[in-house]
């Protein structure tokens, strides 16, 4: 796609061009369905991210192979003591305001940087 720029690549799979910056420097690892959907939203075969890699040769060393939480690990951190305190506290702040720049910089902490709309915020 000639002429797309970070900022509309970005809006096109649900991030800022500053995650995505991050992303083509390195500095944030990129899972694989991100790719996938980047791969989509090019129209290039996943593949193509990896033309320049040598193939058949290990990862070097310090690299990690990042997967995905599963369903099952979703399900299961939502049942523990930890995570109904901290949606209880949540849903104590009064004030609207804070309670989103409050789910903005949870969101921020665990590596989720886009604008979203906390439901009933």
């Amino acid at each position: 796609m000639l002429g797309l720029s970070q900022e509309k690549l970005g809006e096109a799979v649900g991030i800022t061009f500053q995650q995505l910056q991050k992303y083509e420097r390195g500095a944030n690892r990129i899972s694989a369905s991100r790719l996938y959907h980047l791969a989509l939203v090019l129209d290039v075969p996943v593949g193509f991210f990896f033309e320049d890699m040598p193939t058949g040769q290990p990862l070097p060393e310090g690299a990690d192979v990042v997967q995905e939480p599963t369903e099952t690990d979703e399900f299961e951190s939502m049942a523990k003591r930890e995570t109904l305190e901290l949606v209880r506290a949540y849903y104590r702040i009064g004030d609207p305001n804070v309670r989103r720049r409050a789910f903005e910089l949870i969101k921020a902490l665990g590596g989720e940087i886009r604008d979203a709309d906390p439901v009933n915020a």
